[in-house]
């Protein structure tokens, strides 16, 4: 499966956006779809994660209440992003794997980023 992400841009504190993450197929039920981010020039980091079959949902403290991860339809999950802050500042990657996991490393295919700015 390729992963392909998009919806970034330059937004001003307090706004909002929306990423979306495509796959080239249908995502299966076994899969964990996640975000994470790498805020310039620090290590990539964990946003939130789906796990397909459940629709079990966890997300980083940072992002807690501002952030939702969803299905949009069976190849494609979104990241909706409330109240941006400039820390929120990023790179986003979308990924999917198996395990349920905070850890960039369980995740085994990925899209490329969509970098999100967000001015003070």
């Amino acid at each position: 499966v390729q992963l392909q992400a998009s919806g970034g841009g330059l937004v001003q504190t307090g706004g909002s956006l929306r990423l979306s993450c495509a796959a080239s197929r249908r995502i299966y039920s076994s899969a964990v779809m996640g975000w994470f981010r790498q805020p310039p020039g620090k290590e990539r980091e964990f946003v939130a994660f789906l796990r397909w079959s459940t629709g079990r949902t966890n997300y980083a403290d940072s992002v807690k209440g501002r952030v939702t991860i969803s299905k949009a339809n069976a190849d494609t999950v979104y990241l909706q992003m409330n109240s941006l802050k400039p820390e929120d500042t990023a790179e986003y990657y979308c990924a999917s794997g198996v395990q349920a996991s905070t850890t960039p490393r369980d995740y085994t295919t990925w899209g490329q980023g969509t970098l999100v700015t967000v001015s003070s």
